[in-house]
């Protein structure tokens, strides 16, 4: 899991996991959720996967765009 640099010190995402076609996000209360190109798109894996190398900007995309069409929770 790499860690997310969380630029803008309001992230509660603390890691991220990129994988082909799917991209897992670790939350600070321990929570992990995989998204998929089957659940969010393949476009909206690919701009996670960008704002989370980043490391700005993943959780308000989660939140305004992807929602809960998560795969599956991992943890």
């Amino acid at each position: 899991m790499e860690r997310y640099q969380n630029l803008s010190g309001r992230s509660s995402i603390t890691g991220y996991e990129i994988g082909d076609g799917q991209i897992v996000v670790e939350y600070d209360d321990g929570s992990a959720y995989l998204f998929t190109k089957g659940s969010v798109g393949a476009g909206s894996v690919t701009e996670m996967a960008r704002l989370a190398r980043s490391g700005y900007g993943l959780y308000s995309y989660i939140a305004a765009v992807v929602k809960k069409r998560r795969a599956k929770r991992i943890r």
